[in-house]
């Protein structure tokens, strides 16, 4: 006997999925996703826990008739159902990928009909292994009062929610300044060469920086560009270059002492343990939303 009262909408973590006006709201605030991801996102929340093939998917997004290409299709669909729910497929919280087979819904969903009444449908559960006698004994023991592992980098969930424009600007002006540190040191080369002939392998270090600002140069043009015109899945994009930015962006926090001509060393120094941090700090920028596709509360239109 078919369910008199089909789910009317879809409720998971912050987000709720409205199957009537084909949209996704994060605590009343919606969320840009096209037709063809949000129907590959109502495939996954009808079966949390089961596997939707890829076969399934291109069979549902393309019927009989259409051509393209469904491999990259399914690929671009999965990408922009990530970047909205700000899910990624390294650490799913959503969204699992088994390689080669299709997508997996990691997360309880709470079904809600018409009539208001909602029915919650959990992942299937691993069956849980039998708890030894020596296990048994170790439980008992007293255990150490900090029991997470500590964690360095921020996690979005510890990070505050603040205003898409504000967390784009301020992401958009850290790119300048860098672009600004490269081309003013090439600039001023003799300048440079001076100050730097002091000291030991004064040439390695005069090549390096020449090296590094020119390779940095078209990077930070392309972090820019992405920023700007929003590609699928940029986050996970810039997240994956952050550990290469990371190493230069350490070197180039010296540059302050670049301009010992023009400042003082103490100066210098407090310019540079600022700079320190700048990678980290843009890093936080990204798992806040720069980049990403603005959240618009306002109603669709059409």
């Amino acid at each position: 006997m078919t369910d008199p009262s089909p789910p009317r909408r879809y409720r998971f973590g912050a987000f709720e999925a409205d199957v009537t006006t084909g949209e996704i709201r994060r605590q009343g605030m919606r969320i840009k996703l096209n037709a063809q991801p949000f129907q590959m996102l109502l495939m996954l929340l009808e079966r949390p826990g089961e596997l939707v093939t890829r076969e399934e998917i291109a069979r549902a997004l393309w019927p009989d008739g259409v051509f393209v290409d469904t491999e990259h299709g399914v690929n671009s669909a999965v990408n922009r159902i990530r970047e909205a729910l700000g899910d990624t497929a390294s650490s799913p919280r959503f969204v699992e990928t088994l390689a080669r087979r299709g997508y997996r819904f990691v997360a309880p969903v709470e079904r809600i009909a018409a009539n208001g009444l909602g029915t919650t449908a959990q992942p299937e559960a691993r069956p849980e292994m039998p708890i030894l006698p020596a296990e048994k004994s170790m439980a008992a023991l007293p255990q150490p009062a900090i029991r997470p592992r500590s964690r360095i980098l921020a996690t979005e969930e510890d990070l505050p929610k603040s205003p898409h424009g504000v967390v784009q600007t301020i992401f958009i002006l850290f790119q300048m300044m860098y672009l600004a540190f490269y081309v003013g040191a090439l600039a001023n080369l003799a300048e440079i060469r001076d100050l730097v002939s002091p000291l030991p392998n004064a040439a390695f270090v005069f090549r390096l920086l020449i090296v590094t600002a020119a390779i940095l140069i078209p990077v930070r043009a392309f972090i820019l560009c992405a920023v700007i015109f929003r590609p699928p899945a940029v986050r996970e994009k810039l997240l994956r270059i952050w550990p290469f930015l990371l190493v230069f962006d350490v070197l180039w926090s010296l540059s302050p002492f670049l301009l010992l001509h023009h400042i003082n060393f103490g100066l210098a120094l407090a310019c540079t343990a600022l700079l320190v941090y700048s990678p980290f700090a843009q890093r936080s920028l990204v798992l806040m939303g720069a980049g990403s596709a603005k959240h618009n509360s306002a109603p669709s239109v059409g």
